[in-house]
């Protein structure tokens, strides 16, 4: 269980440091560096915000196609740990080719950004799915809520590391030259960390995880036969009505979540009067530092308030809260208001992450078929993802402020909350 769990200690320093934190800093001065906005790619000029939501967008779709591809696959064949392995040292390897991000060699630059989003969650997925392999049910919340509070801490440790390097880059010797500051240098090199840290932390993980299931049966056209495992949950689905409601309860209030998550820092980038860019950067960063280190105590309340009260109550109060903070991010003007809602949330952030993976793991029925059951878990968060980025993104152009995107975000999660209450926790499944 030590082992899953530490899986998020690995590549959760993706999902910071790269994601949220000093990516999106090197990727704007990159461009106000070189005194442009808009370069010449895919054979027409794009500028550099929607570039990069393009990028984004097309990676999460590929996600969604190729997790329930792979799952399936996996579990017919027991091997989901070689794929596992796969997509970790593919995210690793493309975080250290980012190293190489300029806008002289833009396609080589978006290309390891896209695959390091493919690495990341495509190995999440399937680390995912070894939940109910390694830990009884009523393991699950604990030890879910344990992984992530393990990311976050080692997220946070390897961040404050780059951090140091990025402000004070002359302590490490990381110096200006003809054509690169010692800042943008020392943001590369943050990449590269990453993706060392990631690659060698996995190992504990992969020395401990078993191989994975093995499906019994004619071993012809696996791919043929992984989209008929798919088939089949499908057809379970349809008996299991708590699980079911269950997720479409989760598509709805996760589309939002993980929008929030992406489109944070660039909130507060442009809503917030912060004073000077010097100011903003710091803040921003200071915001997101805030967020994770909430979260570890969030999500460990979160594990204990499941345990008292159940874990769709619980979830179902959380959703509430989310509701609060939208409609709170609407009034925000000054750094501190901002710093106030990143503490908000941050505190259910890890929390419905943590409880909805485990509330899933719990519903689903006993099978061995548990990769190709999280495939669908994954793959409605990754639609969700591309669906709440965009429609958020429409809002926002379409009334000219971002601050009624996040109203229109507090909708989903209202509808997530009660669409909740329609999933009995202890009622049996149908079929």
């Amino acid at each position: 269980m030590n082992a899953w769990a530490f899986y998020d200690w690995a590549n959760s320093v993706y999902s910071l440091v790269i994601a949220s934190a000093i990516f999106p800093i090197f990727y704007g001065a990159l461009f106000r560096v070189a005194g442009v906005e808009k370069v010449v790619v895919f054979g027409g000029e794009i500028a550099r915000a929607p570039l990069i939501s393009y990028v984004t967008s097309v990676a999460f779709l590929f996600i969604a196609i190729v997790t329930p591809l792979l799952s399936g696959i996996a579990d017919y064949t027991g091997n989901k740990k070689v794929f596992m392995k796969f997509f970790c040292y593919l995210g690793g390897l493309s975080c250290i080719g980012l190293y190489w991000f300029s806008l002289e060699n833009i396609y080589v630059g978006l290309t390891c950004y896209f695959f390091g989003l493919v690495g990341f969650w495509v190995s999440f997925a399937i680390n995912n799915s070894y939940l109910p392999d390694v830990a009884f049910e009523e393991q699950q919340d604990r030890i879910s809520a344990k992984g992530f509070s393990m990311g976050y801490i080692g997220s946070v440790i390897l961040l404050l590391f780059n951090l140091a390097m990025v402000m004070q880059p002359d302590l490490f010797g990381i110096e200006s030259d003809a054509t690169e500051a010692a800042e943008i240098k020392a943001m590369k090199y943050s990449f590269a960390t990453v993706g060392i840290w990631w690659i060698i932390f996995a190992q504990y993980t992969f020395f401990h995880l078993p191989p994975g299931n093995r499906k019994t049966g004619e071993r012809k056209n696996v791919v043929l036969n992984g989209f008929k495992e798919l088939k089949g949950v499908w057809r379970q689905l349809g008996h299991e009505t708590r699980l079911k409601r269950y997720l479409v309860a989760f598509f709805v209030y996760s589309m939002a979540v993980q929008t929030v998550m992406l489109i944070a820092t660039y909130f507060g980038e442009e809503e917030i009067d912060w004073g000077t860019d010097s100011k903003r950067t710091t803040g921003l960063i200071v915001s997101i530092l805030v967020i994770q280190l909430v979260a570890i105590a969030g999500a460990m309340l979160t594990a204990r308030a499941s345990k008292a009260f159940g874990n769709i109550k619980t979830l179902i109060v959380i959703n509430l809260f989310w509701v609060l903070i939208c409609i709170y991010a609407y009034y925000l003007i000054t750094p501190m208001d901002f710093y106030i809602a990143a503490g908000c949330v941050g505190l259910v952030m890890g929390g419905i992450q943590a409880l909805s993976r485990s509330t899933y793991s719990k519903f689903i029925p006993e099978t061995t078929d548990t990769t190709s059951f999280f495939s669908f878990y994954d793959v409605s968060e990754k639609i969700g993802i591309v669906i709440g980025a965009f429609l958020y993104g429409f809002i926002a152009q379409l009334t000219g402020s971002m601050r009624n995107a996040a109203i229109f975000l507090g909708l989903f999660f209202l509808i997530g909350m009660f669409l909740l209450m329609r999933v009995d926790n202890k009622a049996p499944t149908e079929g």
